[in-house]
């Protein structure tokens, strides 16, 4: 949060964002809501614990890859099989529930602090390096 003298007026600039994250990984102070983008719950951890053990707060599987695409991306050894997928998940991206869905994160971006996040422990080679690109074409505010 900014601060700043404006005459008399202390005025607060808080600049609300989109954080990307890895689920099941500690949360920020600021983080706010954790939407977990994922097309499965966790394995082995009850519903009513998948907050308190920092999976995610809101289950959002339809911003998730379908079983194919996970497949597909799980397999890719080069470049141009990332690619591959890449193509194919945005192309999954702009049916239309998804696209409003990106949408409306991406207004909600200016409002409130919230995560969007997946279980992959490598950003670069999980969807959520594709929704942070998409967030951000958007005009999302994305941290």
């Amino acid at each position: 949060m900014l601060r700043c003298h404006a005459g008399n007026k202390l005025i607060q600039d808080t600049t609300m964002a989109i954080r990307i994250v890895r689920l099941g990984t500690e949360r920020l102070h600021d983080e706010g809501v954790r939407i977990g983008t994922v097309r499965r719950p966790p394995r082995g951890v009850a519903k009513s614990e998948y907050a308190s053990k920092n999976y995610y707060d809101v289950w959002l599987p339809t911003l998730a890859p379908t079983p194919g695409l996970v497949k597909l991306a799980l397999a890719a050894q080069s470049p141009q099989d990332w690619k591959r997928f890449v193509t194919k998940y945005r192309r999954e991206m702009a049916a239309t529930d998804e696209n409003t869905t990106l949408d409306l994160l991406s207004a909600l971006s200016h409002q409130t602090d919230f995560s969007v996040g997946c279980y992959c422990a490598d950003e670069s080679r999980c969807h959520r390096s594709v929704l942070r690109k998409l967030l951000t074409e958007r005009g999302a505010n994305v941290l």
